[in-house]
């Protein structure tokens, strides 16, 4: 497993050094905007003041209202009926500023997947299409014309855990861009699917879950639709099963355990990823929407973006804002990321609760980020 070694970060890009003969030259990788990359400084963005202000007076009384849950139809294989209705989207969790104020969003019913895409389907596309990932591309030398030719080698970002405890503010003394890492090889070339043809495909860029979904004739689901589908029927929960992280001792998702980044006691069964399905569903059914992977939504990232509702108001059906804005990274676009992965605790990133947002550039995998499918109604009758 040949590894990269990271010299250093400038505003949140990952550069990539190798030293050739006496001649430095810096590679900058699609790895540099790993999604987890930026999990404290989404936690530490200056809140908005129309957000704090419309959550001050909003009362949060009105419960939610959902439609009948009868389905229109038999369920396409694999998915679930969600009804839809008027629900509370956000949270209020302290470090969660990005998902403030709570809001009130009406959606139409829809299909989702009960899990997240597995190796195994994921296998089946791939076949049937010859689809190559972005991972599994070779890096193209005009996009980085500083590179050697030698130094142009596909790959992708994998979380290594450090041997000694480290501080948590520098991240990239855990992630590391690995060359051969890929959707078939989660660890590097030395690792394959053997034994997890039912865990969650990972490594998967933007596009590459645009492609799955249209291949299904599905799509992305937007962020609204995760969340309503996470809540599984429950009004402003902590979690996707109610408030209690382990009601009655009893892990419910699969997260970190011990200390992070450096050891993971694994005390709910695995180190990195579950198959699908390995912990209790949600109300609607539906399994792993909190921990096991990151997974796409179809939302253009903004911080202020729950901030731009106005009190009182029930939005319909919401697919994002307009355009994509990290402060911390101006200029990079980014997709919304729902549901938190097998490295989230609350000692770093606990966004495996209800609510919790995360961001990714569209043409970066890693190890802790898959995704699922949603049908609308009309197109599976």
């Amino acid at each position: 497993m040949k590894v990269s070694p990271l010299w250093r970060g400038i505003g949140g890009v990952v550069l990539f050094s190798l030293l050739g003969g006496a001649a430095l030259t810096i590679l900058i990788f699609r790895a540099e905007r790993a999604r987890a990359a930026m999990t404290l400084a989404a936690q530490g963005l200056p809140a908005c003041d129309r957000g704090l202000s419309a959550a001050k007076s909003s009362t949060q009384t009105a419960p939610q209202q959902l439609n009948s849950f009868r389905p229109p139809g038999p369920a396409p294989d694999g998915m679930v009926w969600v009804p839809g209705g008027v629900f509370w989207m956000g949270s209020d969790e302290p470090s969660f500023v990005d998902a403030r104020p709570w809001h009130r969003v009406y959606l139409d019913g829809y299909w989702i997947d009960k899990t997240e895409v597995t190796n195994t389907e994921f296998a089946r596309f791939v076949q049937a299409t010859k689809y190559v990932t972005v991972s599994e591309r070779t890096p193209r030398a005009e996009d980085f014309p500083q590179a050697p030719p030698e130094n142009l080698v596909a790959g992708s970002v994998v979380f290594v855990p450090p041997s000694r405890p480290v501080t948590l503010n520098d991240h990239l003394q855990w992630w590391r861009y690995i060359h051969g890492a890929n959707w078939r090889h989660p660890e590097g070339s030395a690792s394959d699917l053997t034994g997890r043809e039912k865990h969650p495909v990972v490594h998967i860029a933007y596009e590459d879950a645009i492609a799955y979904c249209s291949w299904t004739h599905k799509r992305l689901p937007t962020e609204a639709e995760f969340e309503f589908a996470e809540r599984g029927g429950l009004d402003r929960k902590r979690y996707a099963w109610g408030d209690e992280f382990r009601p009655g001792g009893k892990f419910m998702a699969n997260t970190f355990q011990g200390r992070f980044p450096e050891k993971n006691t694994s005390e709910d069964g695995f180190v990195t990823t579950a198959p699908v399905a390995s912990f209790p569903p949600n109300g609607y059914g539906i399994y792993d929407l909190a921990g096991n992977v990151w997974e796409w939504t179809s939302d253009w990232y903004r911080p202020d973006y729950y901030g731009a509702s106005q009190p009182g108001a029930i939005t319909r059906n919401p697919k994002g804002p307009a355009d994509s804005l990290d402060p911390s990274e101006p200029g990079v676009a980014k997709k919304v990321q729902r549901g938190g992965s097998f490295l989230c605790t609350d000692q770093y990133c606990a966004r495996y609760m209800a609510g919790g947002r995360g961001k990714g550039v569209l043409d970066t995998g890693t190890n802790h980020l898959g995704f699922r499918c949603v049908r609308d109604a009309i197109a599976s009758q």
